[in-house]
């Protein structure tokens, strides 16, 4: 009996198992999945929670109710990946052995990383919202503010789903002018970038709607430290920016077992092959997700396109074939940009986000890079998708795993 063991059942690692398990003899190879969270989160809600859009209960259901029966659920903390010894040891002494590893673990948000981010202030009037603790604390705050000075910040890239943050300050221009308090309201957005994106195409669509929103724009703003006596953020070359309200997303890392191992970069990435998913240093993991140095966004459409070829990579791997050099960086995201009115952006490695239509050439029934109801509407239809269709490894139908060219304007 040969041994996989997925590390991670959030959304990259339990799309692997539910794919695999479709693929493999069980009576030839046993899948473990090892997760520290009995909780599956549904991360894309947590921009909700603050607003109320969503409830607890729509973003939160047992992980167990995910993984399918063939394969082994473990739950508990893992102390350290043993690469040369393909051995994965629990905290609890429990050890994995295996034949081939996925890595999954995601990335968190490390918020110690600044000076001062975690002080006095911390959920007082600094808070996140990439965590369900986060969104909630910021949730009860925005019911009680009175106004002031919101400041949406990002303190580096990359960050999970890059263009979360400009949701948030969309959303919270909707969200005021709903409360008949926006003009008590003024909104910053702060970014390490020289625009709104990491794209320069979308930057130009997005930074227009900033400015038709009335939210200022601040950018190439590297911060040394939240000031939480003046209520300021500070970047390293003196430039201020006051705060009544700071939203900010902190830094973003790897999980600290890759540190731990010794596997990962100095944000504790993994180093890996962009276009097969294979670690660059040990042949016989694979890397899905967030937990990847890969150059394209981490996000949760990111991980259902990279889970479709990493699987046929895997077989190709047991079966000793050459891997597939496939995975182009294909990323799909919707963008809310408040008042019920979403983006729909759609790109990978090599080609930036344009205009046209989606999922049909010429047809859509979806805009790229155009304000509509019905992207609103695919955005919130995506939480069913998510949970009925993307976790179970169900192939959504007439969307590609790689970027398709028809329809688009280049």
């Amino acid at each position: 009996m040969k041994n996989i063991v997925i590390l991670g059942a959030g959304t990259a690692g339990t799309m692997m198992a539910n794919h695999l398990t479709k693929e493999l003899d069980k009576h030839l190879w046993n899948i473990n999945i090892i997760d520290e969270s009995e909780t599956h989160y549904y991360q894309p809600g947590y921009l909700f929670l603050p607003f109320e859009i969503y409830q607890t209960d729509d973003i939160i259901k047992p992980t167990k109710d995910f993984i399918p029966k063939h394969v082994q659920l473990h739950t508990g903390k893992i102390e350290k990946i043993e690469a040369k010894d393909n051995l994965v040891k629990m905290a609890n002494g429990d050890e994995f052995p295996y034949d081939i590893l996925i890595i999954a673990t995601g990335a968190k948000i490390a918020p110690a990383e600044t000076e001062g981010m975690m002080g006095a202030e911390w959920q007082k009037s600094v808070f996140d919202f990439y965590t369900f603790d986060g969104a909630l604390a910021l949730q009860k705050k925005l019911k009680e503010w009175e106004g002031g000075k919101l400041v949406v910040h990002i303190t580096e890239m990359p960050i999970k789903c890059p263009v979360a943050p400009l949701e948030f300050a969309f959303l919270a221009d909707s969200f005021f002018q709903h409360k008949n308090m926006r003009d008590k309201v003024d909104i910053t957005f702060v970014t390490p970038l020289s625009g709104a994106f990491t794209k320069p195409k979308a930057t130009e669509a997005l930074e227009y709607l900033l400015k038709e929103k009335n939210i200022t724009i601040v950018g190439d703003f590297a911060i040394e430290k939240v000031d939480n006596e003046k209520k300021c953020i500070i970047d390293w070359g003196g430039k201020e920016v006051d705060f009544d309200l700071l939203v900010t997303v902190p830094t973003n890392m790897g999980d600290e077992v890759i540190g731990r191992s010794g596997l990962g970069d100095d944000l504790n990435y993994v180093p890996t092959n962009k276009a097969t998913l294979q670690s660059l240093a040990n042949p016989n993991i694979f890397v899905i997700g967030d937990a990847s140095n890969i150059p394209a966004s981490k996000a949760g459409s990111v991980a259902h396109f990279e889970a479709e070829i990493l699987t046929e990579n895997i077989l190709r791997y047991i079966n000793n074939e050459p891997l597939k050099e496939e995975f182009d960086g294909h990323a799909n995201c919707f963008v809310e940009t408040g008042h019920g009115k979403a983006l729909l952006i759609d790109f990978n490695y090599t080609h930036e986000p344009v205009e046209g239509t989606f999922p049909f050439p010429g047809v859509g029934p979806l805009r790229l890079l155009k304000e509509s109801r019905m992207n609103h509407m695919g955005k919130l239809a995506f939480r069913w998708i998510y949970w009925n269709m993307l976790l179970k490894g169900t192939h959504i139908p007439f969307v590609s795993t790689t970027m398709q060219e028809a329809g688009k304007k280049f």
